[in-house]
């Protein structure tokens, strides 16, 4: 495998780097040495310039969703089959002490990564979460409810276009 081709995998592996790289906001010796990748540090960053020359722009896309906030629930073993969020015998249901923050609209699977990175930026832990056909959830700590709103809205009104492999 080449230098270029090891450093791409590398860079891969940290989605945080090939989000900057798209940015245009990377330090490319410092990311060089982050990556340790075998071979000269000089190489490894000129590799990392052309990685990201390769790569499309950082744009957001405006979405369309509409953002609702369910106080009092809990995690559950055996859910009810109509619970919030189910996954094998484990669900989101009424009574409980954590916050449901729902987007509905123009939303999907690839969301869940850039509304999680803002709340874990934020501090805010994310207790369980799910998006599928149009809606996504998240279940957070009841005193980080009003934040977590604010940001999930943020969040889904501009995201970032997923990256194209390069």
């Amino acid at each position: 495998m080449s230098l270029a081709e090891r450093t791409r995998e590398a860079t891969r592996e940290h989605p945080f780097l090939v989000d900057a790289l798209r940015a245009g906001v990377v330090n490319y010796s410092a990311a060089a040495r982050f990556l340790s990748v075998e071979g000269e540090q000089e190489a490894v960053a000129t590799a990392l310039r052309r990685f990201a020359d390769d790569l499309p722009d950082f744009e957001e896309t405006e979405r369309d969703a509409r953002v609702t906030m369910e106080r009092r629930v809990g995690i559950v073993d055996a859910p009810d089959p109509d619970a919030m969020l189910r996954l094998g015998d484990v669900g989101v249901a009424p009574d409980g002490r954590l916050t449901a923050i729902a987007a509905n609209g123009d939303v999907g699977a690839d969301d869940l990564g850039p509304v999680s990175r803002r709340l874990a930026a934020a501090g805010i832990g994310v207790e369980a979460a799910a998006a599928v056909d149009g809606r996504l959830t998240v279940v957070v700590g009841g005193s980080d409810a009003a934040d977590a709103l604010r940001l999930v809205e943020s969040a889904v009104a501009a995201v970032p276009t997923p990256p194209v492999d390069g």
